[in-house]
């Protein structure tokens, strides 16, 4: 299996935080990529790196980024030997390509044929979260269909369903689809997806399917990678994995949370995540 971590962002709105905060506290972090803020003892993409060597789930960790960061993730891959960094060549968040464009580009680059884990660069989750738990479970619904797919959820509040994409789930914990920041009363389900899947090989070759039908679409449709997992959900089988909660890093209260549960809440930083 690989590992492909989507970092391609320029964290428009952390690093506007950044600038307006005005005790000068946060000064060091502007001009920094969210995947690389340190957020406890190392950088927040470092406990991914970590985390997969744990657990032994994969075999090869692949990084895009931008034309922008990309000296600055070299830099940081350098202390790794399976990690190489890809840029997609853009300079500024209005060239952006969009997450699914840039998973496409990782898996044409690099010639993946196998399955895929692909990581959001600027999310963690809860120390109860278990790659190798993942994998198994994963394995489980490999074993009974090859197409299947695998996504996490976790309980959202009434109030943040507008936030998230919203995963209907049915007893089998199999998806029937995905709503986009739905308002609470359009669903009953509170399932958040957060940015972690698990794609089967067998659905790589549909990035190509769905980003041509998509050719003409605005940026907006193809940005987060949310969009292809709702409408690959009709195409082939995705379940889902319960977690407990994630840090999503989007603006600097996020990251300033997400940094304190590192520094002092987490028990046991070398099992994290493993």
């Amino acid at each position: 299996m690989k590992a492909v971590i989507l970092a391609a962002g320029y964290g428009t709105r952390f690093q506007g935080d950044v600038v307006a905060d005005t005790s000068g506290r946060f000064a060091h972090l502007a001009g920094t990529a969210k995947p690389l803020l340190p957020v406890g003892r190392c950088a927040l993409i470092s406990h991914w790196v970590h985390a997969l060597h744990a657990s032994g789930s994969v075999d090869s960790i692949y990084v895009v980024t931008n034309a922008l960061y990309r000296t600055a993730f070299e830099e940081w891959a350098a202390h790794f030997t399976d990690v190489e960094i890809l840029s997609d060549q853009t300079r500024s968040n209005d060239e952006r390509l969009g997450a699914v464009a840039c998973l496409q580009l990782a898996v044409k680059h690099f010639k993946i044929h196998d399955h895929v884990v692909v990581i959001g660069g600027d999310t963690l989750f809860k120390e109860d979260f278990s790659l190798g738990t993942v994998e198994e479970t994963f394995s489980d619904l490999q074993a009974k269909c090859e197409d299947s797919c695998l996504v996490l959820s976790y309980q959202c509040k009434d109030e943040e369903t507008h936030k998230y994409g919203i995963l209907e789930v049915d007893s089998h914990l199999r998806v029937h689809c995905m709503k986009e920041k739905p308002l609470p009363s359009e669903t009953e389900s509170r399932s958040a997806c957060p940015c972690f899947y698990v794609f089967s090989k067998k659905s790589l070759p549909l990035l190509d399917t769905f980003l041509e039908e998509k050719k003409e679409a605005p940026i907006e449709e193809k940005d987060a990678p949310g969009h292809f997992v709702s409408w690959l959900i009709p195409r082939k089988p995705v379940y889902v994995h319960q977690i407990s909660g994630r840090f999503d890093v989007g603006n600097l209260a996020s990251y300033i949370e997400c940094d304190l549960y590192f520094r002092e809440k987490l028990q046991d930083v070398k099992l994290y995540m493993a």
